[in-house]
């Protein structure tokens, strides 16, 4: 999970919902937009790490069978 991620999903969420409060359907999508990409990239950052930790598992246990 990275801060910096969260920190921009926060910052398109307000801008979300500054672009609702203003009637600024622009502003509103491009909020929307930051969030998810951001949300996005976090995904993709735990889904690396849960690969890696697997294969590193997977490399002990060879390892472990070899000795």
């Amino acid at each position: 999970m990275s801060i910096e991620e969260k920190f921009n999903q926060a910052k398109g969420s307000l801008k979300e919902g500054l672009g609702k409060l203003t009637g600024d359907t622009k502003t509103q999508a491009e909020g929307t937009a930051e969030k998810l990409a951001s949300k996005a990239k976090e995904v993709a950052e735990d889904a690396k790490g849960a690969v890696e930790g697997a294969i590193t598992g997977v490399k002990n246990i060879i390892k472990k069978d070899e000795e």
